[in-house]
């Protein structure tokens, strides 16, 4: 009986002993970064960019694995099962909040299955058209959309996504309902407005910056009560009179449970370096966010948005009904 007993606290010890002593050597080979979404979006473009600036300061090349889907939570649970050494981390916005709303059986918790390492992005959000909307300014677009909404297709990067929320809160601030249009992620969503498929789209400046900027799309308002210093001809939409309608979205980086402090240590300062890495700053102003300060880019300035997002976003999605298909 005592030797069947003294066998589990024997493994135990070796798997922590085991852990502790690969901290030391972290890290010896190739991290893994999780975006869990669709190739091409802003969350995409964002996980690059500081996963290059990363590995600079690790010392090893940090992969992006794009394994989207169920708004996020494919991916995020493969993290979640990973090793708890460092090499497998996940870079996610506000889906890691709002997948408990959405999912009656998710297959991680968000608090309990991860290890937060730091916030990176500030992201303003900004609501976008097909080019011939026929609209010639803000206020015409809000008269347009109390007049036609059921006939307008707005579409966002899928159920629980920054975009779906943005353009919950569109609707509920104007009081309208429109046609929503889900689709995989940001990417293939801008192409389809690009090219006329939709009508309007409601997402981070990251991904739509560039094509508006580029004549491909046109830009309407910013989803808040300032102007975007990426966009600054582009009117606030409280300039409108429209109130109750801000947001703002957080990538923030986790590991999982139980990942050695060691570890951690390493990745937050690779993570702090990074934030004020010059060309991350400057590449992030040009999609129009920016990072965040060196307190917000700490594991516990990252645990406490999370549990932020989960009490009020998440609360959102429950108040309008919206469940995962």
């Amino acid at each position: 009986m005592k030797a069947r007993m003294i066998r589990p606290f024997i493994a135990l010890v070796w798997a922590l002993t085991s852990l502790q002593a690969a901290a030391q050597d972290f890290p010896n080979r190739a991290i893994t970064m999780m975006m869990p979404y669709a190739p091409g979006g802003p969350g995409d473009t964002i996980t690059r960019l500081f996963a290059g600036a990363m590995q600079k300061h690790l010392g090893q090349q940090i992969v992006v694995d794009n394994t989207a889907g169920a708004s996020g939570s494919i991916g995020t649970a493969k993290v979640a099962r990973s090793k708890p050494d460092g090499y497998t981390l996940l870079m996610i916005h506000v889906s890691h909040a709002t997948n408990t709303a959405m999912y009656k059986n998710l297959p991680y918790n968000p608090v309990d299955d991860f290890e937060p390492i730091g916030r990176a992005t500030n992201g303003p959000m900004v609501i976008v058209t097909r080019n011939d909307f026929p609209a010639k300014d803000l206020n015409e677009f809000v008269s347009y959309l109390k007049a036609n909404g059921p006939k307008i297709s707005l579409a966002h990067a899928g159920v629980g996504s920054a975009s779906h929320l943005c353009g919950l809160m569109m609707m509920n601030a104007l009081n309208v309902k429109m046609n929503e249009i889900p689709y995989k992620g940001t990417g293939p969503a801008l192409t389809d407005l690009m090219g006329g498929q939709v009508d309007v789209l409601c997402d981070q400046t990251s991904g739509t910056v560039p094509p508006v900027k580029g004549g491909k799309i046109k830009a309407y308002a910013a989803a808040g009560k300032t102007r975007l210093s990426g966009l600054p001809d582009v009117p606030a939409i409280s300039e409108a009179g429209v109130q109750g309608f801000e947001i703002n979205i957080s990538f923030g980086l986790y590991a999982p449970k139980g990942t050695p402090k060691p570890v951690m240590d390493q990745l937050t300062s690779a993570l702090q370096k990074s934030i004020a890495d010059p060309d991350v700053r400057q590449r992030l102003d040009a999609m129009g966010i920016s990072a965040v300060s060196p307190e917000q880019a700490r594991p516990e300035a990252l645990r406490a948005h999370l549990k932020y997002e989960i009490e009020t976003l998440g609360a959102l999605l429950t108040k309008a009904g919206v469940k995962a298909n």
